[in-house]
C-alpha cells in the first residue's frame, strides 16, 4: 500500500509537470496560474501545494527534468588536463544545438525558459536560476579557451572572459533566434559554422 502511495504521488507530480510545460508555453509563466496548471492536469490546486512550495519552485522542478543544451556543453569541457579542449567544446556545442533541435521536450522546455519567462517579483528565482546558469557557462567556456590558447602557444585577443562572454552570446542567441523562427534557418548547419567562425576570430581555428 506504501508502495502505491508512493507511486501514485510521482505520478502526479509527473502529470502536474507536463501540464505545466504544455499550459506555460501557450499563456507564459507569469500570465499562468498555479490553478491553470491544476486543471490542465485534471486534479486540484490542493496536489500542486502537496508537491511545490509556489510556482518558481514548480518551474524549477520542470527545469530539473531536462537537461539543458548548455549544460551539457559546459559539462562535457572543464578545460582541464594536457590535451587542447577545443575540439570537445565544438562538439558539445554542436550536440547542445543537435538536442534544441530533435528533442521535443528540451525544445518546449528552452522556450518557456527564453521565451515565456517574466522576472516578475514573484518569479525572482527564476532570473537567479538563469544567471547561475550563464555563470556556469561561460566560466566552463574560459577555461577552456585558456587552456586551448596555452596548447595552440597563442594569445588571445581578448581577455578570456570576454571571448567566453561572446561565445555565450552567440550560442544562447543562436538557440534562441531559431527558436523565434524555426524555418529561419538551420540551426544544425549554420551554428556550428558560427562557432568556428568565432573560434577563428579569437585565432584558435
Amino acid at each position: 500500500m506504501v508502495r502505491r502511495s508512493k507511486e501514485d504521488a510521482l505520478a502526479t507530480r509527473n502529470s502536474l509537470l507536463d501540464a505545466a510545460e504544455r499550459v506555460f508555453l501557450a499563456q507564459g509563466v507569469a500570465g499562468t496560474s498555479l490553478n491553470d496548471i491544476a486543471v490542465a492536469a485534471g486534479t486540484t490546486r490542493g496536489a500542486i501545494y502537496w508537491h511545490f512550495q509556489d510556482k518558481a519552485d514548480l518551474f524549477n522542478a520542470m527545469m530539473d527534468r531536462v537537461v539543458m543544451p548548455l549544460q551539457i556543453a559546459m559539462e562535457s569541457v572543464d578545460g582541464g588536463g594536457d590535451a587542447d579542449p577545443l575540439p570537445h567544446l565544438k562538439e558539445a556545442l554542436r550536440q547542445a544545438m543537435h538536442q534544441t533541435v530533435a528533442d521535443p521536450q528540451t525544445r518546449r522546455v528552452f522556450e518557456v525558459a527564453t521565451h515565456k519567462v517574466e522576472y516578475v517579483d514573484s518569479l525572482c528565482a527564476i532570473r537567479e536560476r538563469h544567471v547561475q546558469m550563464r555563470n556556469g557557462a561561460t566560466g566552463h567556456f574560459r577555461k577552456a579557451l585558456l587552456r586551448s590558447a596555452a596548447v595552440r602557444g597563442v594569445r588571445l585577443p581578448v581577455p578570456a572572459t570576454v571571448a567566453a562572454q561572446g561565445l555565450h552570446a552567440l550560442v544562447d542567441g543562436l538557440i534562441q533566434d531559431w527558436l523565434l523562427d524555426p524555418g529561419a534557418f538551420d540551426l544544425e548547419a549554420t551554428g556550428p559554422k558560427a562557432v568556428e567562425t568565432y573560434l577563428r576570430g579569437l585565432g584558435l581555428s
